[in-house]
């Protein structure tokens, strides 16, 4: 694969399509589900110390749900989506926190 068909690949990879899924309805509600894409790449060219050249490159592409836009009766409103992963370590943050916090303040009084 040449230069070329690597970032026309790289572009079809981030189109509109990967962000907004396709729309669908139900009870007349219209759904459009979103969500945030990252990608990055590069590339290069050379030659070896025998005259040969050589090209390459790469591309890594990441996407997560982000939410989706309701549309009811006219009205369109966010609907973000909740990662618990990302809820259950803020919580275990917390309670660590608040335990070591503990330890430290007995630890300091006894002194």
């Amino acid at each position: 694969m040449n230069f070329d068909e690597f970032i026309t690949n790289a572009q079809d990879a981030l189109t509109v399509r990967k962000v907004f899924g396709e729309p669908f309805e139900k009870d007349g509600t219209t759904v459009i589900p979103a969500a945030k894409v990252m990608g990055g790449g590069g590339g290069g060219s050379g030659t070896d110390e025998e005259g040969q050249a050589g090209e390459g490159g790469g591309f890594g592409m990441h996407a997560r749900p982000a939410g989706a836009f309701v549309i009811r009766d006219g009205e369109v409103a966010w609907r973000p989506a909740v990662d618990s992963n990302i809820v259950i370590a803020a919580a275990t943050a917390v309670v660590i926190s608040a335990i070591v916090s503990g330890v430290i303040l007995r630890l300091r009084s006894r002194s």
